[in-house]
């Protein structure tokens, strides 16, 4: 694991080796453990370290036998020992124990297909000497993130775009196109970034670099095609069986590993399949929140305690009450752009926590996409059901629920919220009632909040639906999430927050033989009468309890929408006064004073678009502006009284 970047330079000059020092300086903590490069003529390539597999003998850049391949690699490769062993069978000899050096050796058997034979977390560059070819790459479903600057002198790349902005003439500037679609969906999709000219290369996606021209294509799809023929106990046992399989093939590690435990369904099943296959009992880690409603509710630690007892687990927890203040300036630098999830915040100090005792640690993010654990995915349950109340019925409760208060950090009204939400969306059609339960504001709401009223043709969630394909309602709402969402929001926060400590995270539910198979299950049996993830909670029936497989489900985020009414308000009135929005030019202030006072009044609950707004002023102070992470939050403490 690591950070890795590198440079290839149109006009044949020879990339300098201080560009690619400078680089790796931006991601010291990516790598804290070693740095290496290798530049040959007009390509260089380079990595910051954090020493996991063959700790002694995987330095990188690495070569093969005769030296004509060099590879740069961050992430996992969990399928690296058979690999290993069919590649020697071919005649090719290992250098090092490294699970990165297969990739070498498989480039060199099968070209550049592969890819398709790693079963892993990466991104990577390879560069080929006998072909002047530059390759780089990103895994399946987008765990590991990758950044890409391009011009008519030179092509960039690293692991975060925080690295290309040490290149010369190099500026942090604000894309603008990509303001609507950041408002939209509270998160930057690939290919965009806010950082004009920096790209990312969307997941599952290659790029040569040969004869001077540059190729880019993608080399997996979530399949579409789903098998109706299946049983629902020949389902339950394919679940099982790989779930347990992911899990085994992601505890290889030579340091240190635990895991992240809520108590939830998919963290508990993570857990309880590494301790079947541990001798030793796993280092399991939990965080509360200190605080009176609001912070009950993202309190998961009695769950945790029941499942760490469980299974035996060395088991951790932390209660906090977090100087958001000062942590949001940190964590929206180590971020690279700005993001409205909340769960970046938990992320990073679960994360912080669990590093004081390993280097690796196993998530369960994915279970919910896969297997349909969202509440929104009941979306279609609750319209059919509304649609068959009588018309004058369902005006009735529309205009009653528009009125209603909403407040997600209160039981009563959060319960409120969530009704407000799908009577609202109701009468849409699918594809436009799903957008509703993504979005952070709608486009209409977009468009009168920014000063030019800009539109633009960049709409993720439209280019999303139209590549879903199924017919299935479910499994086109996971395709959607595994296209947007799901990479450019939840794995790439889960990245940043988690490599901001030097902290490994690897999440076996998303196993790319998982997805395909979660991709092939009909959603009906995913959710069946209303119970969410129906099929994968049957598949745990005996290795999980009935209270942990039933209870009510809570996100993994924090109370920020009360925070925002108390300990933050005073720091969100100064980011989106009169004075500095006006200064930054980009939206109107009139618009914005509605949304904080909507949101402090309970009439609609505005945490994620309040955050998105908040979010972006404070990054923008770091990265437009220049200023130092710690500077900025001086600054934000001097608002609170």
């Amino acid at each position: 694991m690591c950070g890795i970047h590198g440079l290839f330079r149109f006009d044949g000059q020879r990339v300098e080796p201080a560009m690619l020092t400078a680089m790796g300086d931006r991601t010291v903590h990516r790598g804290p453990d070693d740095e290496g490069q290798y530049i040959d003529g007009p390509c260089g390539i380079a990595m910051r370290r954090l020493s996991i597999i063959d700790l002694a003998g995987g330095h990188q850049p690495i070569s093969n036998a005769d030296d004509s391949l060099w590879l740069v690699c961050n992430g996992e490769i969990y399928n690296f020992r058979e690999l290993r062993t069919e590649l020697q069978g071919l005649g090719f000899r290992f250098k090092t124990g490294s699970d990165s050096e297969v990739l070498l050796h498989a480039y060199a058997a099968f070209g550049d297909e592969f890819v398709h034979r790693l079963n892993g977390m990466f991104d990577f560059a390879l560069w080929d000497r006998r072909r002047n070819r530059l390759l780089i790459g990103r895994d399946r479903i987008g765990v590991k993130p990758l950044y890409i600057l391009q011009d008519a002198r030179r092509l960039a790349f690293a692991t975060e775009a925080k690295a290309l902005l040490a290149l010369p003439g190099v500026t942090a500037e604000l894309d603008r196109d990509q303001l609507p679609s950041y408002l939209h969906l509270g998160y930057v999709a690939a290919p965009g970034s806010m950082l004009k000219g920096i790209r990312k290369l969307p997941p599952a996606t290659l790029l040569a670099i040969e004869n001077g021209q540059v190729r880019e294509w993608r080399y997996w799809r979530l399949p579409t095609a789903i098998e109706r023929s299946v049983s629902e106990a020949e389902w339950v046992s394919r679940i099982r069986a790989r779930l347990e399989e992911s899990v085994r093939m992601q505890m290889v590690s030579d340091v240190p590993i635990g895991a992240f435990l809520s108590g939830g369904v998919d963290s508990s099943a993570v857990v309880g399949f590494m301790a079947r296959h541990s001798d030793h009992p796993i280092r399991t880690y939990a965080i509360g929140f200190e605080g009176g409603e609001a912070e009950t509710l993202y309190n998961e630690l009695p769950y945790a305690a029941q499942v760490a007892k469980m299974f035996g687990t060395q088991h951790r927890e932390i209660v906090v009450k977090p100087d958001v203040v000062s942590l949001l300036p940190k964590l929206l630098w180590h971020m690279d752009e700005p993001i409205a999830d909340t769960a970046f915040i938990t992320t990073f100090l679960v994360s912080e926590f669990a590093r004081q005792d390993v280097k690796v640690i196993l998530s369960g993010v994915g279970g919910d996409e896969l297997f349909g654990g969202y509440r929104r995915y009941l979306g279609g349950h609750y319209a059919e059901r509304f649609h068959r109340l009588p018309g004058f019925v369902r005006s009735v409760a529309a205009a009653v629920a528009n009125r209603l208060p909403s407040d997600r950090h209160s039981g009563l009204l959060n319960t409120l919220r969530l009704a407000k939400g799908f009577i609202a969306s109701a009468e849409m059609d699918p594809d436009d009632r799903y957008r509703s339960y993504l979005q952070v504001l709608g486009r209409e709401a977009v468009s009168e909040l920014l000063l030019d009223g800009r539109q633009t043709n960049i709409d993720p969630l439209t280019h999303a639906f139209a590549g879903a394909g199924s017919s299935d309602e479910l499994n086109r709402m996971f395709a959607v999430d595994a296209e947007t969402q799901l990479p450019d929001d939840l794995l790439m926060l889960t990245d940043k927050m988690s490599m901001a400590v030097s902290l490994e995270c690897r999440v076996p539910l998303l196993d790319h033989e998982l997805v395909e198979l979660a991709a092939s299950i009909p959603g009906s049996l995913k959710v069946r009468g209303g119970r969410l993830k129906h099929l994968m909670k049957e598949s745990l029936s005996d290795l999980l309890p009935p209270d942990i497989l039933d209870r009510k489900k809570r996100g993994f985020g924090t109370p920020m929408g009360a925070w925002l009414k108390r300990d933050l308000a005073p720091v969100l009135r100064q980011l989106l006064s009169k004075e500095t929005v006006a200064r930054r030019g980009l939206f109107r202030h009139d618009v914005i004073a509605r949304l904080m006072a909507d949101h402090e009044s309970n009439r609609s609950d505005g945490t994620d678009s309040l955050l998105s707004l908040m979010n972006l002023e404070i990054w923008s102070r770091i990265y437009l502006d220049r200023r130092e992470p710690g500077d900025v939050a001086v600054e934000l403490k001097s608002y609170v009284k």
